[in-house]
């Protein structure tokens, strides 16, 4: 494990170690100009995990003066068990320091592993392929990200990327709380700090509490709790769908932000995160997307655009992560949804990932809108 480090990002790492355990001494550079972190694909001999984090330290474009500010110490990965609320972290993928607030338990339904028939999530009417999918428990953490970081991400994840219904008559007004984030614990790069204070968010102090005699240092206060139970139904994290088409890996999670009436009708609208993530060294962007969209009134709705979220991002060994967040509504309690993305290579070829067919599917028994930021 004392070879494991940070993957990619705007982090760069400066470790001393011995044979038996490594003290990884975590750093940031204060710097626009971004830093570059080697990833290999090969497995890490140390810690035995598949895509593992070898550690070395690029520096581009940093301007002069700028210097590299120590922000903490690194800890074992937990191999078995859940991190606690309060660890202190680094993401694997994007770079960015948080700090967990609490844990969701999921079923991940991968579709590139091969599962036995029993146990299996079906097809929905009309989806690409046959094959039915087995779903296994995967941790994911409710985390607050660290304010000062959000500039350095913003070009491939969002930083406003968990929306809420409005609580007004506006049936299709959404607000964000910045600076919240679902992290998978495979992208969890645990460390610690002497600060009182090391993340800087405006919701830190109203829900994390310092206590030296616990470990880690930082306990939850009873505002967390109160807005986690308030605010259960419309933040929970229950099924997470990837595929991997070609080297590009598809992740979607889907939410359910609630029911509002318009027009004398109801309208269920649910949230989607996607990830897509270059698993090859070729340099490849994202062209097109392609939706169906079945509705349980019995529609079935085709959408087809340039880019995501008004982005073609570009998917590199360097860079080869991007993460962003949509809406859908539908009116109907359910439905599925599924597609394509059109990815062009550098000589100009194309080809077409799948994107994991996933259900949506909503409590009709929660009509009251979510509680956001009141405490």
């Amino acid at each position: 494990m004392a070879a494991c480090a940070i993957r990619r990002g705007l982090l760069s790492t400066v470790t001393q170690y011995n044979r038996k355990h490594a003290h990884r001494i975590l750093s940031v550079a204060d710097s626009s100009g971004g830093l570059e972190v080697y990833k290999p694909r090969v497995q890490c001999r140390a810690c035995g995990l598949s895509g593992g984090l070898q550690q070395r330290r690029f520096m581009s474009s940093r301007p002069e003066g700028k210097i590299l500010e120590t922000v903490g110490v690194f800890e074992a990965l937990k191999q078995h068990g859940k991190y606690e609320t309060g660890q202190l972290f680094l993401h694997s993928v994007f770079g960015y320091r948080g700090i967990v607030l609490f844990p969701w338990h999921a079923r991940l339904y991968d579709r590139d592993i091969t599962p036995p028939m029993s146990d299996s999530k079906p097809e929905p009417p009309g989806a690409h392929g046959s094959k039915e999918v087995k779903g296994k428990t995967h941790t994911y953490y409710q985390v607050l990200i660290d304010t000062r970081d959000c500039p350095h991400i913003s070009q491939r994840s969002q930083t406003e990327a968990v929306t809420f219904l409005a609580n007004h008559d506006d049936s299709r007004a959404l607000y964000a709380i910045p600076g919240l984030d679902y992290v998978s614990h495979e992208d969890i790069l645990p460390y610690n700090s002497t600060e009182q204070v090391p993340i800087q968010h405006e919701l830190f102090e109203r829900f994390l509490m310092y206590n030296p005699a616990k470990s880690p240092p930082f306990t939850a206060r009873d505002t967390l709790k109160a807005w986690q139970e308030k605010n259960h139904p419309w933040l929970e994290l229950s099924d997470v769908h990837r595929e991997t088409t070609e080297n590009i890996r598809v992740t979607v999670i889907p939410f359910y932000m609630g029911m509002r009436e318009a027009q004398n009708s109801h309208v269920y609208w649910w949230r989607y995160c996607i990830r897509l993530e270059n698993m090859g060294n070729e340099v490849v962007q994202l062209r097109e997307r392609h939706w169906r969209i079945f509705s349980l009134s019995g529609t079935l709705e085709t959408v087809r655009g340039r880019g995501v979220v008004g982005r073609e991002p570009v998917l590199s060994k360097e860079q080869p992560a991007f993460q962003y967040s949509s809406h859908v509504s539908l009116q109907a309690p359910s439905g599925h949804m599924w597609g394509t993305f059109r990815i062009e290579r550098t000589d100009g070829s194309h080809f077409d990932v799948r994107i994991p067919p996933f259900s949506l599917e909503s409590n009709k028994d929660d009509k009251a809108p979510p509680a956001g930021y009141t405490f």
